[in-house]
């Protein structure tokens, strides 16, 4: 594979310097977790447990990639405040989210209040901070106002949100826009010295993800039941992409913010090759025949909340501005996130890590 980033460069950046991520048990954050370890950081993790008992964290033994793990909600601003605050980051890496489309729609309130206001808190906290700090805000690509016309969205397109989850990562953004302009603003950082963008990037695949309503885990699970797999939305698009592809922008921007902590205090997409489409059962398709085993139908339910059918990225402004690529089609992100879990005899540990030097070195 074409090197993707030079690694030497990011181990210059974040080597031995300290690391406050948010969502750290998640599926995206465990990812991040291992690749900060293996470059040097020092981790302090800031989020709730994991759900479930295989996730991805238990799986790897995440405690002791951290400096410190704190198990608390995001939502608990004086205990974030108190844990931001004494660690004293020099990076600021907000992954905690409630990131489930379906959930947004059981939980709408929960939804809004941990990924609107939970930002606030985390963007309040670095604000008393008496030091230097970036801070790389996760979002996702749903923040646009999707009428699904096929063309990708660039970050200066109308943000909206037709459920909950798009809605409350949409109110995000504008949080964190707000609190750039009116207390990090990139015309007054020689005074603040507080860099902070936002980063969108969405429907990611990989090892390791066990969330309910989502396609990879519904598909493991349902196989390793010998059940069919059940496809509820079979011609649906999405921007498919693993999910090193992301977290190596997230990477990226940082670094670069690191260095100039004006050029890069705004928003970035980072999504695949917006004519690398597939749907749903194509997606299903690749797995099952890469993973070795497994059935699928399409069974559409009734009156199914609303979920959007299409939605592109346009990524120009971080391949421009950032160096970064998408460097994975859909077919070889789908194919590497079934090889994960078909390894079934290595830990889950060393399957993430054996992917994580071979995409980046």
């Amino acid at each position: 594979m074409e090197k993707v980033v030079d690694i030497k460069y990011l181990r210059s950046i974040y080597r031995g310097k300290r690391v406050f991520l948010t969502g750290h048990t998640g599926f995206k954050g465990t990812w991040m977790l291992q690749i900060f370890n293996w470059l040097g950081a020092n981790v302090k993790g800031y989020s709730l447990a994991p759900e479930k008992s295989n996730d991805l964290y238990n799986q790897i033994n995440g405690d002791k990639l951290c400096y410190s793990s704190i198990i608390a909600d995001i939502c608990d601003k004086q205990k974030l405040q108190t844990e931001l605050v004494r660690f004293e980051p020099d990076f600021v890496f907000h992954l905690a989210a409630q990131p489930l489309v379906r959930r947004g729609y059981e939980l709408p309130s929960y939804t809004f209040l941990v990924n609107a206001q939970g930002t606030a808190h985390v963007l309040d906290a670095m604000r008393t901070l008496d030091k230097p700090v970036v801070g790389v805000m996760i979002t996702t690509d749903k923040v646009y106002d999707n009428p699904e016309r096929g063309l990708p969205f660039s970050e200066d397109d109308k943000l909206g949100g037709y459920d909950p989850y798009s809605a409350s990562k949409a109110s995000a953004e504008i949080v964190i826009d707000s609190f750039r302009r009116s207390f990090f603003n990139p015309e007054k950082y020689s005074e603040h010295k507080k860099a902070i963008a936002s980063a969108r990037a969405g429907n990611v695949i990989g090892g390791g993800d066990y969330s309910d309503d989502r396609i990879i885990p519904d598909i493991v699970r349902a196989i390793s039941f010998g059940d069919t797999v059940g496809l509820r939305n079979p011609g649906s698009i999405r921007p498919w992409q693993h999910v090193l592809e992301p977290l190596a922008g997230y990477l990226l921007l940082g670094a670069k913010m690191a260095e100039d902590g004006v050029s890069y205090s705004t928003a970035f997409n980072f999504g695949p090759n917006p004519e690398d489409m597939l749907t749903v059962e194509d997606l299903t398709k690749i797995f099952i025949e890469a993973y070795g085993g497994g059935n699928y139908q399409n069974t559409p339910p009734a009156n199914a909340p609303h979920e959007a059918k299409l939605l592109l990225l346009d990524s120009s402004r971080a391949q421009q501005q950032l160096g970064w690529n998408s460097h994975m089609d859909a077919s070889k992100a789908i194919k590497w996130t079934a090889e994960w879990y078909a390894a079934r005899h290595k830990s889950g540990h060393d399957k993430c890590m054996a992917q994580i030097e071979a995409y980046f070195c």
